[in-house]
């Protein structure tokens, strides 16, 4: 039987990495666009293409029979740092791929999206049909991108987009940039845990709930289409600080410090996940436990945590500084 051929654009970052090993243990045949701005991670089973998305044409993606856009700016600090070139590259690199892939005669086009367009939501549950009101660079962008390859579905070309929870866990190309990542790094190297406003919920995404949701995109019926978010849980902050807390006193019996800033965030939402599990199948078994646990085994306390490749933002500036733009 024919290997399905799927790309992955952005698929050598934190993400990807994991995705694309997952993949290619199920028997798919992976190629991964990226520009590499963290280094290559990926298993050598893997094709990697070092070139810009706005590069590709209708000849290198004939034959993919799934592309899937995990490329961009990948949060609200590196977004807000350079407002154009997120719009650059979370609405207008995937409007373009979508449609080039819609050319090439890609069957399937799937667009990682983000929970984030829900903007400040306060304590309504977000379906698939909410309002969706980000007032900020990166969830506009993003509700952007799944506006233009939603606008391209046609009984020839599905499109499905996954509003994907605030992930954390470990990936071989590792983030502390996010939520549970980042409280882990600092218990470890700081003794504390700093939190802004405990108050306002984020649906957690366990990344080893990724590859599952999105192998059940990638063989969904092709008469199936649409939008579809991906959690592991609803928490506030304050229930995952305490819940990181307690995993620190129990497993290595350190006191962590609990700062909380108290600062104003109008990014406040919790999501619904019952279309995924009933449309395409997906299940979520991912729990703030098993994300911890997934980072003692694989990172712990002794693991470096000085590297600046771990910190999205810290690279971004570093290559905008540099003015290399042909690493843009």
């Amino acid at each position: 039987m024919k290997k399905m051929k799927i790309l992955i654009a952005g698929g050598a970052g934190y993400i990807g990495t994991r995705l694309a090993s997952d993949l290619v243990k199920k028997n798919y045949e992976i190629t991964v666009l990226d520009l590499l701005w963290f280094g290559n991670h990926l298993s050598k089973e893997v094709e990697v293409v070092k070139k810009n998305i706005f590069e590709v044409n209708e000849k290198f993606l004939s034959g993919f029979d799934r592309v899937i856009f995990l490329a961009g700016l990948s949060n609200d600090p590196m977004a807000e740092y350079s407002p154009a070139l997120n719009f650059i590259h979370n609405a207008s690199s995937p409007t373009y791929l979508a449609y080039m892939s819609k050319k090439a005669g890609v069957p399937r086009f799937i667009y990682a999206s983000s929970c984030s367009v829900y903007g400040n939501s306060k304590d309504n549950l977000n379906n698939e049909t909410s309002l969706a009101r980000s007032l900020y660079p990166y969830g506009l962008s993003k509700l952007q991108g799944e506006f233009a390859a939603e606008a391209l579905a046609d009984k020839n070309f599905s499109v499905i987009c996954l509003r994907q929870g605030t992930v954390s866990g470990f990936s071989p190309r590792m983030r502390f940039d996010l939520i549970i990542n980042t409280m882990y790094m600092r218990a470890v190297t700081e003794g504390r845990i700093v939190i802004d406003n405990p108050n306002i919920w984020r649906p957690i995404l366990a990344i080893s709930d990724i590859p599952g949701a999105y192998m059940k995109a990638v063989e969904a019926p092709l008469k199936v289409s649409g939008i579809f978010n991906i959690s592991s849980g609803n928490f506030t902050v304050g229930q995952v600080a305490e819940k990181v807390k307690r995993h620190f006193k129990a497993k290595y019996k350190i006191n962590l410090e609990l700062q909380q800033n108290n600062i104003k965030n109008f990014r406040n939402y919790k999501v619904a996940t019952k279309k995924a599990e009933k449309v395409l199948g997906a299940k979520f078994k991912g729990t703030i436990d098993s994300i911890l646990e997934d980072l003692d085994k694989n990172i712990g306390l002794k693991f470096n945590f000085n590297d600046d490749n771990n910190y999205n933002i810290k690279i971004f500036k570093k290559i905008l500084d540099s003015g290399d733009i042909g690493r843009i």
